[in-house]
């Protein structure tokens, strides 16, 4: 397969989508970790630091332009997917077979990223706009100075329909994800019937565990939750 058939033809459009898609995996597990802050004892100077750290690491910030390109092209070769696979079909059925040939998940994977797109776009507004243009107020930890990226939290999620659409959001995440790690360990051929449980099983897993923690966040800051951990710093 050459470059140019890797970006035209039905196979190399799906490897395209899992490898992009695993790179957003480990984005979600670095952003998962960095949320967590908001979790625990002292959340906004832990929070803070983190997204210091994030913000200023020169390595994280060169990924970050890595990231912004897999996502476009992850978005991108996801929706000629879909519209491949309509024009593919010679003809619509009134009755379909629904979940005895496929998941419903997995026939609406369009409708799923789109919401995720939107939610993405809210959060990229919301967050990351402010602390890369301007718009943040400081915050100072042993004489040293910070965004105060959690004060931004608290007057976004203070909000009860920005905190209802971060959870729609999240909820279309695990749709989403439910599908997409199973798919794309299939498409690069890691999912044998000696690993296909186990891959299932951490699939399904991830595509939970992974959305909820995004899904706490709001609600742990809009409600004012925390657990208390004794005061020790978990997180940075």
């Amino acid at each position: 397969m050459n470059w140019s058939q890797i970006f035209t033809s039905s196979i190399g459009k799906k490897l395209v989508m899992a490898m992009t898609g695993f790179f957003l995996v480990v984005f979600l597990l670095v952003h998962c970790y960095i949320n967590a802050n908001v979790l625990f004892s002292n959340p906004e100077e832990n929070f803070n630091r983190a997204a210091h750290f994030m913000g200023s690491n020169i390595l994280i910030r060169i990924m970050e332009i890595g990231l912004f390109l897999g996502f476009i092209l992850h978005i991108v070769q996801g929706y000629k997917l879909e519209l491949q696979n309509r024009s593919s079909r010679k003809s619509r059925y009134a009755v379909t077979a629904g979940n005895k040939t496929s998941k419903w998940y997995s026939r609406s994977m369009a409708l799923l990223g789109t919401l995720i797109l939107l939610f993405l776009v809210l959060h990229l507004v919301h967050f990351w706009v402010p602390s890369r243009f301007g718009g943040l107020t400081d915050v100072q930890y042993d004489g040293k100075t910070y965004h105060n990226l959690y004060a931004q939290m608290q007057d976004i999620f203070a909000v009860p329909w920005v905190v209802v659409v971060y959870l729609l959001g999240c909820f279309s995440l695990s749709w989403h994800l439910l599908h997409g790690v199973q798919s794309a360990a299939q498409t690069l051929g890691i999912s044998s019937k000696n690993y296909f449980g186990t891959i299932k099983t951490i699939g399904i897993v991830f595509s939970i565990v992974v959305p909820l923690l995004f899904a706490l966040m709001p609600l742990f800051v809009h409600f004012g939750w925390q657990i208390n951990t004794g005061g020790v710093s978990l997180l940075f």
